[in-house]
């Protein structure tokens, strides 16, 4: 029997939930008729030995400025990492299957919690690390304007942030979910997650999330969108093929002379 769940789905945070537990799992990307693998253990269960050194720079840049607010922190990968090298790392997801995985995997300080409403005391921490495109949820230029002022409030006068995004002007109509704009420097791109898990009684649970959105902006539009903040964007990497970029953020204004 199969079991299709809607309301209230999670399906991202079941995948992560299931592999942690070591239940066979499917996770699929759809947009339509288009179909890519999620590869759960892939982009939330590798080991640190996999990640580029690029990766590992700014972990060790955030640690520096700890406490580090792990925003969107999924199955814990990164989290683990700064708290095994004894960082105060607290980390956030909106996704309850998501922060059960990463609580299984020995993450101490982890919490159901919208990125968009940190339930957090203003000036709490030092660093703010959200990458994985989250910020591409606030869904509009505006929208990421007001999520960063949020990473803003609950970071100290001397606050880091890192974000990361794919900029449009080096992707194609190819890439999965896109959707192209006529404004430069900006697309959307829009898919759901599907989730199959085989349970051990020979029923199968499947979890159809909501279609999810996210705003592409090439890094002259982050730097648009932190008009009105505290924020520069101090540094922007654009490794490979440079279609993906991460950005480290800063407080401490333009023109201070570091990381340009």
């Amino acid at each position: 029997m199969a079991i299709d769940r809607r309301r209230g789905a999670d399906p991202l945070g079941r995948a992560m939930l299931a592999h942690q537990r070591g239940d066979f799992e499917t996770l699929r990307y759809r947009d339509g008729a288009d179909v890519q693998d999620g590869n759960v253990r892939k982009f939330y269960f590798g080991s640190s030995e996999e990640w580029a050194d690029e990766t590992i720079a700014l972990l060790d840049r955030l640690a520096d400025r700890e406490p580090v607010l792990d925003v969107g922190c999924g199955a814990g990968q990164h989290a683990l990492w700064w708290q095994e090298r004894g960082v105060d790392v607290t980390a956030i997801d909106a996704s309850p299957n998501a922060v059960r995985a990463a609580r299984d995997r020995g993450v101490e300080d982890v919490h159901v919690m919208d990125m968009f409403d940190l339930a957090v005391d203003r000036s709490r921490f030092g660093a703010v690390h959200c990458v994985g495109t989250q910020l591409g949820l606030g869904a509009s230029v505006a929208g990421i304007s007001d999520l960063l002022a949020e990473f803003a409030r609950v970071t100290d006068e001397d606050g880091i942030a890192v974000v990361d995004n794919y900029d449009p002007t080096r992707l194609d109509e190819e890439f999965f979910g896109y959707r192209p704009d006529p404004r430069e420097g900006v697309a959307h791109r829009c898919f759901h997650f599907e989730f199959e898990e085989e349970r051990a009684d020979e029923s199968r649970v499947r979890e159809v999330g909501p279609s999810m959105h996210f705003l592409l902006c090439s890094p002259d539009r982050l730097r648009e969108a932190t008009i009105g903040t505290p924020w520069t964007v101090r540094s922007v990497a654009q490794p490979g093929d440079g279609t993906h970029y991460k950005a480290v953020l800063d407080k401490r204004g333009p023109g201070s002379g570091r990381d340009e």
